[in-house]
């Protein structure tokens, strides 16, 4: 059984930016709540889309972060043991103040890299830093390209 994600926008347009979109159902078990869903602007076949039944907790949450966000992490709150897919630091600190188990973009590629779906990480990591002005710490690109032995 793969693992569940629940995941943000930025994730899905980042990846699909890269041609690696398709990583994510080869990896996991993927939701989306419809404000991710519109964020992006398609539905993928292998996209489950759920809505976040907690609408007062989605309010809350959008006093400091964008509406997929908030949805994004309501809905992780309702799946026990499901990880958040999510890159912007606002929205990564608050799934994380909440007690969400999360990662991001960088962490997708570390995992296809580990199950052999992609043969490198760094590539894909610096098209998206150089072309598409992806924010990711030194320090996270640092480790990345460690953990898969790209130093």
């Amino acid at each position: 059984m793969s693992t569940l994600v629940i995941t943000d926008t930025s994730c899905l347009i980042a990846l699909d930016r890269i041609g690696q979109l398709d990583l994510l159902p080869a990896l996991f078990t993927v939701l989306a709540p419809p404000a991710v869903v519109a964020e992006f602007g398609r539905r993928p076949g292998w996209l489950e889309v759920r809505p976040a039944p907690d609408a007062a907790r989605v309010a809350e949450l959008l006093k400091v972060i964008d509406r997929g966000e908030a949805e994004a992490i309501a809905l992780a709150l309702t799946i026990p043991g499901a990880e958040l897919l999510i890159d912007e630091a606002r929205g990564r600190g608050v799934a994380q103040h909440l007690g969400l188990h999360v990662t991001g973009t960088a962490g997708v590629l570390l995992e296809a890299k580990r199950r052999g779906h992609i043969a490198a990480v760094r590539p894909l990591l610096d098209e998206l830093r150089d072309r598409y002005a992806f924010r990711l710490a030194d320090s996270l690109y640092a480790w990345v390209v460690r953990e898969a032995d790209e130093e």
